[in-house]
């Protein structure tokens, strides 16, 4: 074949996304070593030594927050408390759920109050199709988003699913004895 013609192999290869590039590989996120224990599915050769620590305790919502969106942040901060797994070094990611959670709020509000289509008219004023609103495009992918966070924090049924949480170590069963 003629070079430069754009029939040859050099025009046959993959896209750098779709290629197996060395070291990168597209796989599950990995699992935190302190999961991977209350799981039970820990193993010595798969843990990092060297992963850092979350410090205990709550996260406090930053100043840029909305008003709605700090009380989200502070009902998600108190469940993660309850949980045993709350730590100030998730502000960012929680300020990020409440912002996106206060945001399907407002979605929400203006798809009721203005519908979740709307008529495109032509110049002579003939409706000529119907749309999808964009505040339900909006809505679903902060949905989305949400979603993935509240998973991030084990905060959906099916997250919750996987960790079992040890009991505060001030309910322990063996009190009583002595």
């Amino acid at each position: 074949m003629a070079s430069g013609t754009g029939c040859g192999p050099e025009f046959l290869t993959l896209p750098v996304s779709r290629q197996k590039v060395k070291g990168l590989h597209m796989g599950r996120k990995p699992i935190p070593d302190k999961l991977k224990l209350v799981k039970g599915t820990a193993r010595a050769d798969r843990m990092n030594p060297d992963a850092p620590a979350a410090n205990p305790g709550v996260a406090t919502a930053p100043e840029w927050l909305s008003e709605r969106a700090a009380e989200i942040f502070a009902q998600l901060s108190a469940t993660l408390l309850n949980m045993g797994i709350a730590s100030p070094d998730d502000q960012v990611a929680l300020a990020l759920l409440s912002s996106r959670i206060e945001e399907v709020e407002l979605m929400t509000a203006a798809i009721e109050d203005g519908g979740r289509t709307y008529d495109q008219k032509d110049e002579n004023g003939n409706i000529r199709m119907r749309r999808a609103a964009p505040e339900v495009g909006l809505r679903n992918e902060a949905m989305r988003h949400a979603q993935s966070l509240l998973a991030e924090f084990g905060l959906t049924p099916a997250a919750r699913s996987k960790v079992s949480a040890g009991k505060p170590a001030d309910e322990n069963p063996f009190k009583a004895l002595g």
